[in-house]
């Protein structure tokens, strides 16, 4: 019963398993085998997650290792933020090895198994493109005539590998050997093995060298690989900028030309990407990368516009360089803070626009604020929750501005401490009189009474009294 929901659910008539021809194909490319004392990976930086879920797997007799971004980290020398697995399990099997296990995805298909707030990642070993077993690929000239290139849910349905005219990998769900899992991994430095059991890593693309040589390197031809999943240009940029490798010149020329590709890319994942790529630590250096690669049309493109006058440019340039040192300082970031700074230019344009042509300045802002997230929301779509709050941090900058007795009602606000922030970096830009923060700064720390002196001191709208609101006259007594 369990297993029909599953299938039923993803839209197969069977769950994909390895294929007869990949179990008896030999094995075409064989890994360079890395002992221990080469590799010197600290073992107290794994996951003891991750050594269970491998271990598990083994002991069923099936094979098991640590793959990809956590094998490049642990050669680093740095503790990897999220562990993944491979074996040559299909993600049926390893779903009845562990209790709270899932299965997710429809593309890729993959299994999540939770430990606390710890989640491993297992998935398959993924066949080649050239299997002989795979099915014929989807394209578009299969879909209905209308217009978009993207596939609806139902016609992918029964399709283990799909692709659409653009030569976007739709679905890849034919599973393969562990060569061919290798191949089909982005980067050299990403299709590395590691088994716990025996400390070794498993090398098939000399990811071990890339590594020593600080180079990024694409798996096989890299105009190939962009279009089986464009969302790899923006992973070109953010490795580059946060490992401080260089990019290889035959991986980094295509880039420029394929940029347009980005606008096939479901809006929930390339938001996804944009995130990773502003939170890598590295914000500043990718937003620069992205620009020279022309990347950024398909994600912010109002950018262009801010970082051309040099106060806005100098107003976003503060946003990035402190976010990624409360990044490297261990702190929280808040996505929508980041998303309103980039946005700032375009905002603050459209409310002087509106101001000027005598609309009211609340009304004028709030007007502002929807057109820019029209406009925005075109090329990437920012999740409802964030847009709340950048609208809240926008509309609190007037109050703000205006100080007076509102203040003590603004410190209960729960978005005055971001929106406070916003105010600081638009001071420390030019933007306002730096006054202004200092007051503010002044007043948060100050007790009662200091605050009492404050509003009571000189300066622009702080001392203006407050116009008593007119009530009903009293009846005269008779």
């Amino acid at each position: 019963m369990i297993r029909k929901f599953i299938r039923k659910l993803l839209g197969q008539s069977e769950l994909p398993t390895l294929s007869r021809a990949a179990k008896q194909a030999p094995h075409k490319k064989l890994p360079v085998s890395v002992p221990a004392r080469i590799h010197q990976i600290d073992s107290a930086l794994i996951s003891r997650h991750a050594l269970r879920v491998t271990s598990t797997l083994q002991q069923e007799g099936y094979n098991a290792f640590i793959v990809g971004g956590a094998v490049r980290d642990l050669l680093l020398g740095v503790a990897p933020k999220d562990f993944d697995v491979a074996t040559d399990a299909t993600p049926e099997q390893v779903q009845k090895l562990f209790r709270r296990a899932r299965l997710i995805g429809r593309r890729f298909q993959i299994v999540h198994v939770p430990f606390g707030q710890e989640i491993i990642e297992v998935s398959t070993f993924r066949a080649s493109l050239s299997t002989p077993a795979a099915p014929p690929a989807l394209t578009n000239a299969a879909l209905p005539a209308r217009s978009g290139a993207r596939a609806r849910r139902g016609e992918l349905d029964h399709h283990l590998h799909a692709i659409d005219a653009s030569g976007r990998v739709l679905r890849d769900n034919l599973w393969g050997l562990q060569h061919e899992d290798a191949a089909r991994r982005d980067f050299t430095i990403n299709a590395m093995y590691y088994d716990p059991a025996t400390q070794t890593v498993l090398d098939y693309h000399n990811g071990m060298a890339d590594i020593r040589a600080r180079l990024l390197r694409m798996i096989g031809d890299p105009a190939t690989r962009y279009r089986e999943d464009p969302v790899r240009m923006l992973r070109v940029v953010r490795f580059a900028a946060k490992l401080g490798f260089e990019i290889e010149e035959a991986t980094g020329k295509p880039i420029s030309s394929l940029a347009e590709l980005l606008g096939n890319v479901p809006s929930a994942r390339l938001f996804d990407e944009t995130l990773k790529l502003l939170l890598c630590g590295q914000a500043l250096d990718c937003l620069r990368q992205l620009r020279a690669a022309g990347l950024h049309d398909d994600l912010l493109p109002m950018l262009d516009a801010g970082l051309e006058q040099p106060q806005s440019e100098k107003f976003i340039t503060l946003a990035l360089h402190n976010t990624d040192e409360r990044i490297r300082a261990g702190k929280y970031v808040s996505a929508s803070f980041l998303f309103a700074a980039l946005l700032w230019h375009e905002v603050r344009e459209h409310w002087q626009k509106y101001k000027e042509a005598n609309e009211y300045p609340i009304p004028a802002l709030y007007r502002a604020m929807d057109e820019t997230l029209y406009a925005q929301m075109k090329k990437l779509a920012i999740q409802r929750r964030h847009l709340g709050d950048m609208k809240e941090i926008w509309g609190l900058q007037p109050r703000l501005e205006k100080r007076g007795r509102n203040a003590f009602k603004l410190l209960e606000h729960p978005r005055f401490r971001a929106a406070y922030d916003f105010l600081l970096l638009r001071c420390e830009s030019g933007e306002l009189d730096p006054a202004l923060a200092q007051w503010w700064t002044a007043f948060i720390a100050a007790d009662s009474a200091q605050r009492e002196t404050l509003l009571t001191e000189d300066g622009p709208e702080s001392t203006t009294p407050r116009r008593r609101r007119r009530g009903r006259a009293k009846p005269k007594e008779s």
